[in-house]
């Protein structure tokens, strides 16, 4: 695996927010994965909380743009981490530190975690 590969892993899962279907977005997460979210206080540890957050925060109309990434390989992990900053459809706009954990399950890249919170300043 490259590190292009990784970081077409964050535009699979920008493209599915863009459908508007929570469900094409928690598809991409491992049915065991944790969502620490940028929006909400609530961790959340499966694919239906997970498939929840996104029902609330796609009705904000996000689209993301990664404006620093960090990737790292290690065998069958990978992590890619920085900041991105998300627009909404009323124009409103939040930037967040990220961190997402990649896990390999045959020929199909997962998230296994996603760590998301708002910049402090």
């Amino acid at each position: 695996m490259t590190e292009t590969t990784i970081l077409a892993l964050f535009d699979e899962w920008n493209n599915a927010l863009q459908t508007g279907d929570p469900k094409k977005v928690a598809a991409l997460y491992a049915k065991d994965a944790i969502l620490l979210p940028t929006v909400s206080n609530k961790v959340r540890h499966n694919t239906e909380e997970i498939e929840d957050y996104f029902v609330h925060f796609l009705a904000k109309v996000p689209v993301g743009t990664i404006n620093e990434s960090n990737v790292r390989i290690y065998d069958d992990l990978a992590i890619n981490s920085g900041i991105y900053t998300f627009t909404f459809a009323d124009s409103t706009s939040v930037q967040a530190r990220f961190t997402y954990v990649y896990s390999l399950d045959g020929d199909r890249w997962h998230i296994i975690e996603h760590h998301s919170s708002q910049m402090p300043e």
